[in-house]
């Protein structure tokens, strides 16, 4: 962790693994979301549930990915997906 000052605000910078970001359009009011990419889903699926990792849906295909959800603490929802076809990070 790096503490930095910004707009005369102190700021936590955390150095992350690599990472994509994809804006997409669509039709009527915004959202966000974040989703945790893996490179098998199958098998971190059972090593998080394994640890205890509570998933709310099921692995389905959505055709830019293998997607699936968990539920964290305080209820919020946490997508986990393995990328089709590979990431550009490949």
């Amino acid at each position: 962790m790096l503490l930095t000052r910004h707009c005369a605000r102190e700021l936590a910078v955390f150095a992350l693994p690599p990472a994509e970001l994809a804006v997409h359009p669509i039709e009527g009011e915004g959202r966000h979301e974040l989703f945790l990419m893996c490179d098998d889903i199958s098998a971190t699926v059972e090593a998080l549930t394994i640890e205890g990792a509570v998933f709310s849906e099921p692995i389905s295909n959505e055709g830019w990915g293998l997607l699936t959800s968990m539920t964290l603490p305080g209820g919020v929802e946490l997508g986990l997906y393995e990328p089709r076809p590979p990431t550009t990070l490949a």
